[in-house]
């Protein structure tokens, strides 16, 4: 049989099959996938072929992964030399940003898009909570909505709780399987249940002091919606290390530095210490953003803490 993984819980595997009927599945031994040392060899949205075990009616023994169009990855927290599938064959990515409590900083938005790109999966950037920012908080969003649209990324302010342009995000979804990621605590299950208030999922904050360690045991979960959407739903995550990118490909995935590559005076331009780089031309005239440039150079440099350290306020 076939289907799609709908949830992971480690060891059994929610799929639902083409008939429409859910089955718990499990792997039998070890399943590895060729050239990815994962904490899950399954992911949510994988599409897999099982038997249904004998004399079980709804369990069944996952043999093989249909070869994924795409995915969201990002090194284990807490396993350096490993990566965790967040999720596969997805059409489009939500990132959830918040100002304040907590705070999203750039470093974290810039390694999660350059994630999106390399898989080449549509991100949209949802500024969360606008009903409750100052004034002063509001330019900020603003601010910081105008640099990444700039940087050619959709950005969309939003409140979850009070429904603010969600109907917006809603018609992004029709026809789509997306998934919602951001930190702990920035609205993503107030976000869907606002979408579809059916599914009523938990939105109790989670303290960061009791999220901590929690990312390697805690899997992504997908919904259908009743308007011809998938959503999933993910667990918030800390910090994103970037996986297996070469140093030249790296300034492909920032947008604005791929449309000025050509007018570098080497093809191969890391814009880094070249002479007569339209990269660094751009930072100075003000095309390029700062914050963005130094999120880049952490990356090519494999400073996988810094996204906790805010560059765009330093």
């Amino acid at each position: 049989m076939q289907g799609v993984v709908y949830k992971s819980t480690g060891s059994w595997y929610h799929v639902k099959a083409e008939n429409g009927r859910f089955y718990q599945c499990r792997i039998k031994g070890k399943f590895r996938i060729q050239g990815i040392k994962s904490t899950n060899p399954v992911a949510v949205g994988d599409v897999v072929r099982f038997d249904v075990e004998d004399g079980e009616e709804e369990t069944g023994v996952i043999k093989k992964i249909i070869e994924r169009e795409n995915y969201i990855i990002r090194k284990s927290v807490n396993l350096s030399k490993q990566t965790h599938i967040i999720a596969s064959n997805v059409d489009q990515v939500f990132l959830l940003i918040t100002l304040n409590n907590p705070p999203t900083l750039t470093t974290f938005i810039d390694r999660f898009l350059v994630t999106a790109e390399a898989y080449a999966i549509t991100a949209v950037l949802l500024f969360n909570k606008i009903d409750t920012y100052s004034i002063e908080e509001l330019a900020e969003v603003k601010y910081l909505a105008e640099l990444y649209r700039g940087a050619g990324y959709e950005c969309i302010g939003i409140s979850a709780k009070e429904g603010k342009n969600v109907d917006k995000v809603k018609d992004k979804m029709i026809g789509k399987t997306s998934m919602i990621s951001g930190h702990s605590g920035t609205g993503k299950s107030t976000l869907i249940n606002a979408i579809e208030p059916t599914l009523d999922l938990k939105t109790s904050e989670i303290s960061r002091q009791h999220s901590q360690g929690q990312h390697t045991t805690t899997f992504a979960e997908m919904f259908d919606l009743q308007f011809d959407a998938r959503i999933i739903d993910t667990p918030g995550i800390k910090g994103f290390g970037v996986v297996d990118m070469d140093k030249e490909e790296i300034g492909d995935y920032f947008p604005e530095f791929f449309q000025l590559k050509q007018h570098c005076k080497f093809h191969n331009c890391l814009h880094l210490n070249e002479p007569k780089c339209a990269v660094k031309d751009g930072l100075e005239e003000g095309e390029i953003a700062w914050s963005r440039y130094k999120s880049y150079l952490q990356i090519m440099e494999g400073e996988d803490e810094n996204y906790r350290v805010d560059q765009y306020q330093k």
